[in-house]
């Protein structure tokens, strides 16, 4: 089997630019200055890491790092440290949700695991103190004087907590380039056997820690971008709704686009895309609307994986945030798909809304959940019509489409050898 191959690299200096220039325009466009801010929080794609030196640097990085002359974090923990006094006295913090998706986390004690750190020769000194998702981290400096840093959350957990999911069972999907959706399961962690991670939903200030399963798909908004770029069949993404309407269903043509692999929750880097079910009958439409149900459908499995690690149905109704929410054939399909209630909420920018929460629950701007959950409410509401045969048969199909899409990676490696 081949590994996973796919790797970015991101200049850490670029990205607190940017953070900085959109604070200064944040500021103008309120037409205010830093003194009328209660609080910041920060979101940040997880995952990401960064190590630097808080001094000048020799060449004895391993010395370094030994003594904690350098440090490591998420992009979180570089923006936390940056905009509270850096070399100067800044704070080196994560918080929970980003400690956890390091995978170096204790999920109980939620402190650094020393069995991972030493088997993976990690100084602990270089690493910064795991703090909870909602507390005080230090006071900003430059455009930010004197304004409390004390939300911190990794985006999908923010998404979580932006969407009010803080009750077991409540769960949200956010479609971006990727899907990802996290159910939240209450204060004791879940372990997956169907695919998923268990990780750390929230923490606030000294409470108990909550708990969600994970589920990460690769390809769903960036398939539009790809029928764009790479077949030209539309001009822009917006597109793609009007013309995978010119059909009246995919002509059971089937895009599995596994296009370095299947995340979640099949975890299968020898997987490639397919398209499967072509006649002479499928047109451009026909592929359009069967990318969009590609998106459907691979949400679809990561329910099912979570209702098999609960072992009960999954209660409720999704909730989703995110670019693709503004396509209603999509988000009918996935309400018809999963059989339930797919609902959006007024702010589609649920991430930065999440942590905008924990930093306002941190400074007492709002007095807890309660207050939190009286202001949630739905913009736009789809709920499933699709007959129980159909849907079936569509999962089937979908299923069958997945199938082919294993060990194209593999055979391709095999011929190369031979």
């Amino acid at each position: 089997m081949s590994g996973w191959r796919s790797l970015s690299e991101h200049d850490a200096e670029e990205i607190l630019d940017r953070v900085r220039a959109c604070i200064r325009g944040a500021i103008a466009q309120i037409g205010a200055d830093a003194r009328t801010l209660a609080a910041v929080g920060i979101s940040n794609q997880r995952e990401t890491t960064v190590v630097w030196s808080p001094s000048p640097a020799t060449s004895e990085r391993r010395a370094e790092a030994a003594r904690g002359d350098l440090l490591f974090g998420t992009i979180d923990t570089w923006l936390i440290w940056q905009l509270t006094s850096g070399p100067d006295g800044g704070a080196h913090v994560t918080d929970v949700t980003n400690a956890s998706r390091t995978m170096l986390m204790d999920l109980g004690t939620l402190a650094w695991d020393r069995e991972l750190l030493a088997a993976f020769n990690i100084p602990r000194p270089m690493l910064p103190q795991i703090r909870s998702s909602s507390e005080i981290y230090g006071s900003g400096v430059g455009e930010l004087a004197g304004v409390p840093i004390a939300g911190d959350l990794g985006d999908q957990h923010a998404a979580l907590f932006g969407q009010a999911c803080f009750e077991p069972g409540q769960m949200k999907c956010t479609y971006g380039t990727g899907a990802f959706m996290l159910m939240h399961t209450g204060d004791r962690p879940v372990p997956s056997r169907h695919g998923l991670i268990t990780t750390v939903a929230a923490r606030l200030d000294r409470g108990p820690a909550t708990y969600a399963l994970d589920g990460s798909v690769a390809v769903t908004g960036s398939l539009i971008g790809w029928l764009r770029d790479n077949l030209g069949i539309i001009g822009d993404a917006r597109e793609v709704e009007a013309l995978a309407r010119s059909v009246p269903d995919s002509g059971d043509v089937v895009f599995v686009p596994a296009f370095s692999g299947l995340f979640a929750p099949h975890w299968r880097s020898d997987a490639r895309g397919v398209i499967a079910g072509l006649t002479a009958y499928a047109t451009r439409g026909h592929i359009a609307r069967a990318a969009l149900e590609a998106t459907a459908y691979q949400v679809y499995d990561l329910c099912e994986a979570m209702a098999a690690d609960l072992a009960t149905p999954l209660p409720g109704e999704l909730r989703v945030d995110g670019g693709m929410v503004a396509n209603e054939l999509l988000m009918q399909f996935q309400s018809d798909i999963l059989g339930r209630a797919v609902v959006a909420p007024p702010i589609a920018e649920t991430t930065a809304l999440g942590a905008a929460y924990a930093a306002g629950l941190a400074v007492g701007f709002w007095a807890g959940l309660d207050e939190l959950r009286a202001m949630d409410r739905a913009d736009r509401r789809w709920e499933p019509s699709m007959d129980e045969s159909a849907r079936a048969a569509g999962i089937a199909r979908w299923h069958k489409g997945v199938e082919r899409s294993f060990g194209w990676a593999e055979s391709l490696d095999h011929a190369t050898r031979l």
